[in-house]
């Protein structure tokens, strides 16, 4: 049984079935993670064209259907993240978290919580805002989706919530100086890093324009949410591959330009 209506959704992937026909997944406010089948793109006057291009926002009228794949067959104020979609690292950076987003959440499953995190999310890559912070404040958000989210509001061994911590895989969580000890194999990351990863956890986008990092705190940053995901999530997307490389390509054109 299926039902016509108008759905608030932004576009995570699109792939091409055949020869002219695409399937295209979003994720909506009403029904979380949906994959939808759209007919006849090759068709010169194909209306659909910038509706389900990636990172696209839109309302759908759609043909929502129970089971298997959904339909659409008109759309209305599009918005385009053009920025997102012309600018190569702007374009890494949010198709990563696209990603990641696609992992971590099971199809039909609502959360408008996390629908409108990923709107702001983009919105505050097209805008110019820090793709690296956004991209690391995903990072953590999303390992409680995965169901690994460690304790990040203080130390596990006594609730100490100020103050330096490091980061314990035995325990699951931070723990304060007092209890370094504990544990030889924590993680011995900067106090700043694990500072921010804390803050992440919690900070809302419109808050993000007010968090500058330098370079080497942006690093120490990556080492302990890129450990925590190979200990804990075991994820290996291309998308993270080519961000990794993407910084070698921005340190030679700097130099270039040098």
């Amino acid at each position: 049984m299926s039902q016509l209506e108008e759905v608030e959704g932004v576009v995570l992937s699109v792939r091409k079935h055949r020869e002219r026909d695409y399937l295209v997944k979003l994720f909506t406010g009403q029904y979380g993670k949906l994959m939808f089948f759209v007919r006849g793109t090759k068709n010169p006057n194909f209306k659909l064209k910038s509706a389900i291009q990636p990172f696209t926002r839109a309302t759908y009228i759609a043909d929502i259907r129970s089971e298997g794949l959904s339909f659409i067959r008109d759309s209305k104020n599009v918005q385009p993240y053009s920025s997102i979609q012309t600018d190569i690292f702007k374009n890494a950076y949010s198709t990563y978290i696209c990603q990641l987003a696609d992992a971590a959440m099971d199809d039909r499953k609502v959360d408008v919580n996390l629908f409108h995190q990923l709107i702001s999310g983009l919105e505050a890559i097209e805008t110019d805002r820090d793709p690296e912070i956004i991209m690391a404040i995903f990072e953590i958000r999303f390992l409680a989706y995965f169901g690994v989210m460690p304790e990040l509001r203080g130390c596990v061994r006594c609730g100490l919530t100020e103050g330096p911590f490091d980061y314990s895989s035995k325990f699951h969580g931070l723990l304060c100086p007092q209890h370094f000890h504990e544990d030889e194999r924590r993680f011995h990351a900067s106090p700043r890093a694990i500072h921010f990863i804390r803050l992440f956890s919690v900070v809302t986008f419109d808050k993000i324009n007010t968090i500058s990092l330098k370079k080497e705190t942006k690093e120490d940053i990556r080492r302990v949410i890129d450990q925590l995901y190979d200990e804990m999530v075991g994820l290996n997307l291309k998308s993270k591959r080519f961000i990794n490389n993407m910084h070698q390509w921005e340190n030679m054109l700097k130099r270039e330009d040098d």
